[in-house]
């Protein structure tokens, strides 16, 4: 036990505070978009058809890695900041301006206007995104990853908060434009961050060509693994949460289809989903201190298959209140248990100097096998029911857990897992 303590002091650092403001700074614009907006256009007047054409403001998330190479080569002439923090404040600065702006247009004749102004929305946060990413990848060691990694991600779920509570509720006694304008106002934390920290010092360390930018990245993530190691993380990153993924894409007509009401979904699924997804984040990141990474995602990926045939026995059995509150939590349990050792799979697989490059694509590859197989998930509940729907998604969880054999074996030693 008292050997145990000042590694854990050590950890309560400044670089973890950091990885708190970044996940904040991170999550606010994605849930203005997903939850704020379309709450706005709504309550305005405008049809389900024309906000359901507004998912397709989300597309930057998915192609960040195509500017991502812009990220790592180009600094922007602001104050001296250097390559990440002089992008971190002009992307912050513009969401200020693109966020609070909104409101001060009417649905019901500037639509186009509001998805356009949206969609700057969108690109500015996916941009913010990859510096924030990279910064992060700098700034932490190996051994801090999984903590600080985590701690950004239950941030950024945090600032859901912010838009889907309180800006709601303060629609109700607000005009819009006041809504939206303070709601903007919280990125003013996320400005007093960048003008506080420091520029990494391996953000020196930027290819010298854009084309190079664009090349190295590849080639220096294929030369430090091999080949077939290469391809194989990459598979990796494919498919370990897809099972998990899927199991949750139809979530709420899953309990609408099992009897519960609009209500019992509210009260119960809602909390019994975000809670337990940021504790086990929490929990993922302390244990990997503990356990170190690769372990974590063996551990982390059981639970996570588990969980998934909760639902199955949910499906199959029916119950309250209660059996639905404890299958949601286990699950999200297990999902915020998965991210927390996922993300810092993938920060530790890249290469600082070639970080946003190199983390935006493998967050684009994560997303694909996602965002396609979802598409069929109504097609297959329909043909096969529920109850084995969630039978297959455990499954397809599988393969992802015997890739750990190669990407991330049980007994390697944490120094072999990292080069760097």
């Amino acid at each position: 036990m008292t050997a145990a303590a000042p590694r854990w002091r050590e950890l309560c650092n400044r670089r973890m505070v950091i990885c708190l403001f970044t996940g904040f700074a991170s999550g606010l614009p994605l849930y203005i978009l997903i939850t704020l907006i379309p709450a706005w256009l709504r309550s305005e007047g405008v049809g389900l058809a024309e906000i359901g054409f507004f998912a397709l403001i989300g597309l930057p998330y998915t192609w960040k890695f195509i500017w991502a190479p812009l990220v790592d080569r180009f600094a922007l002439p602001l104050y001296r900041l250097g390559l990440r923090r002089s992008w971190m404040l002009a992307t912050q600065l513009l969401l200020l301006a693109a966020i609070g702006g909104l409101g001060w247009l009417n649905p019901s004749e500037q639509l186009g206007a509001i998805a356009a102004l949206s969609f700057a929305v969108a690109l500015l946060s996916a941009s913010q995104d990859v510096v924030l990413d990279a910064y992060r990848r700098e700034l932490l060691p190996d051994h801090e990853l999984g903590l600080g990694n985590s701690l950004h991600v239950n941030a950024y779920r945090i600032a859901g908060l912010v838009p889907g509570s309180l800006s709601l509720i303060l629609a109700d006694l607000l005009p819009w434009s006041w809504v939206f304008l303070i709601t903007a106002a919280f990125m003013l934390v996320a400005v007093a961050l960048t003008l506080a920290i420091a520029e990494p010092a391996t953000s020196q360390q930027r290819p010298a060509t854009l084309r190079a930018a664009v090349v190295e990245p590849f080639n220096e993530f294929f030369a430090r693994n091999g080949r077939r190691q290469a391809l194989a993380v990459l598979a990796f990153m494919l498919l370990y949460k897809l099972g998990d993924s899927l199991a949750t894409a139809l979530a709420t007509p899953f309990y609408l289809d099992m009897g519960f009401t609009t209500t019992d979904i509210g009260l119960v699924a809602k909390h019994a989903a975000l809670w337990p997804m940021i504790i086990g984040g929490i929990l993922g990141g302390l244990w990997m201190v503990k356990i170190g990474i690769n372990r974590a995602l063996w551990l982390f990926g059981v639970v996570q298959v588990i969980s998934i045939l909760g639902f199955a026995l949910l499906a199959k059995l029916g119950g309250g209140l209660w059996m639905l509150a404890l299958v949601i939590g286990f699950e999200y349990l297990g999902v915020g248990l998965g991210t927390a050792a996922f993300v810092a799979f993938i920060a530790r697989t890249t290469h600082p100097a070639y970080a946003a490059t190199q983390i935006a694509l493998f967050t684009a590859i994560t997303a694909l096998p996602r965002t396609v197989a979802n598409a069929a998930t109504g097609v297959v509940v329909e043909a096969v029911g529920w109850e084995l729907f969630f039978y297959g998604c455990a499954l397809l969880a599988l393969p992802g857990m015997l890739l750990l054999i190669w990407v991330a074996p049980w007994h390697q030693p944490a120094a072999a897992n990292s080069d760097r």
